[in-house]
């Protein structure tokens, strides 16, 4: 006779329903954000004094940023992912970044007992068959992995073990899908922006950090690449064991992303502090291979004359590089080419134009308000990603510094040699 294990049964049920339960929770909660921030636009405006509104803005964003901060750390997973992003003070009001800027190092860990499992079932053999140590206690967690200090039998020289945790991939894709169906009604009612395109290249690069393989193989490439390029690689990518911050480090980042981006096409695509570790000597190195780009030539080549048009303040390269690269806008200005370029500097430079302090999509001397952007290339969200990870990072630092104008002597270089710019200094 069988017995019914009430709690495996109990398991197996709330397993089932955990992404109903999620969808259910963004959805409630997300509209009550959105909702609030309406009725709030509807009050201010009755509002005539500048100062005042301003106020009331700081203490709608303050209440509103406990809200997303409570949901991003509930939810957990791709969430903290999301918090990440918007959580840099050129791009969120400074209520949220003060807020958000705490969940960046509050992943929750997986036990080790489950860790051990996990580990078992993908070698094939037991941890103390492979390893002469192994901390139970992580070094750190992510929202996908976590990792652990370890020593390989027979090695004097401690690794770093990266698990994933357990069932995070199917309730990751679960979050993705809502907010790519959030994204298409922001789209149609606020922001005029794809931002729908933006979700899918998400949704592509988060899956393949599920791939460990692949990203073993990105590290390899990417650290022979560097290597080629550089006298002295410009950052420490790990090595691959198979079967402080200052002005000069933000440099070598910078420097690094513009040889990848423009050289190779191939980059490391999330350089989130917590993906950037100092060594010594103020070395910087790169950590999490699992967002990893590879752009095809005609929009590397592409990006690299819009990075030429950027550095040189040219409204019409930067027009003919949007149309090139795939960006299609329509104009709801007189001045639209001054206009494009700004949105350009905005979107694609560390250093944001004159008179710009954050990105505000809301309002109507938003260049987004006035160039609506209809179609977003999926593969360019990675550098736009890039870019603005960058820049937060430089706002963090108080450096404000263009990446364009750093790139432009590789964009120079990438131009000569596909035979697209005469001459060249570089």
């Amino acid at each position: 006779m069988a017995f019914l294990d009430l709690k495996e049964f109990q398991e197996k049920l709330s397993t089932h329903f955990r992404p109903w339960q999620r969808s259910f929770q963004f959805w409630v909660r997300a509209a009550d954000i959105y909702t609030g921030y309406k009725a709030f636009q509807l009050r201010v405006s009755f509002e005539k004094d500048v100062q005042k509104q301003e106020a009331m803005w700081e203490r709608q964003h303050e209440f509103a940023a406990e809200k997303i901060y409570n949901m991003c750390s509930d939810l957990g997973g791709f969430f903290l992912k999301t918090a990440q992003v918007i959580g840099k003070p050129d791009l969120a009001p400074a209520a949220w970044v003060r807020r958000l800027v705490t969940l960046c190092d509050q992943a929750p860990t997986t036990p080790h007992h489950v860790i051990k499992v996990v580990l078992e079932n993908e070698l094939g053999r037991n941890v103390d068959e492979l390893f002469e140590r192994f901390d139970a206690d992580p070094i750190g967690s992510a929202s996908i992995a976590q990792v652990h200090r370890a020593r390989l039998k027979g090695d004097k020289v401690d690794v770093v073990v990266k698990v994933q945790h357990p069932g995070v991939q199917h309730l990751m894709m679960t979050d993705i899908r809502n907010l790519q169906a959030f994204a298409l009604f922001m789209q149609k009612t606020d922001i005029k922006f794809d931002l729908y395109s933006i979700t899918k290249e998400m949704e592509t690069q988060i899956g393949y950090e599920f791939d460990f393989k692949r990203e073993a193989d990105a590290m390899e490439r990417i650290k022979h690449f560097l290597h080629e390029n550089n006298k002295k690689a410009s950052v420490i990518v790990p090595r691959v064991m198979r079967g402080m911050v200052t002005r000069s480090i933000l440099k070598s980042l910078t420097l690094a992303y513009g040889q990848m981006i423009l050289k190779s096409g191939f980059f490391h695509a999330d350089p989130h502090p917590g993906n950037i570790l100092i060594c010594k000597g103020s070395e910087v190195a790169l950590l999490d291979y699992g967002q990893v780009k590879d752009l095809p030539d005609n929009l590397r080549l592409a990006y690299a004359n819009l990075v030429l048009a950027i550095a040189d303040n040219d409204p019409i390269r930067a027009s003919e590089s949007y149309r090139e690269l795939g960006i299609d806008t329509i104009s709801k200005c007189e001045d639209e080419q001054k206009e494009m370029l700004k949105l350009a500097q905005t979107m694609f430079d560390t250093k944001l134009p004159p008179g710009v302090m954050m990105l505000q999509p809301f309002s109507e001397e938003s260049s987004i308000k006035k160039i609506a952007v209809q179609a977003f290339p999926e593969e360019l969200f990675s550098v736009l990603r890039t870019v603005h990870l960058l820049r937060g990072l430089s706002v963090g630092l108080g450096i404000n510094y263009s990446c364009a104008e750093q790139w432009r002597p590789i964009a120079e270089e990438a131009l000569y040699l596909s035979g697209r710019l005469k001459g060249g200094s570089f």
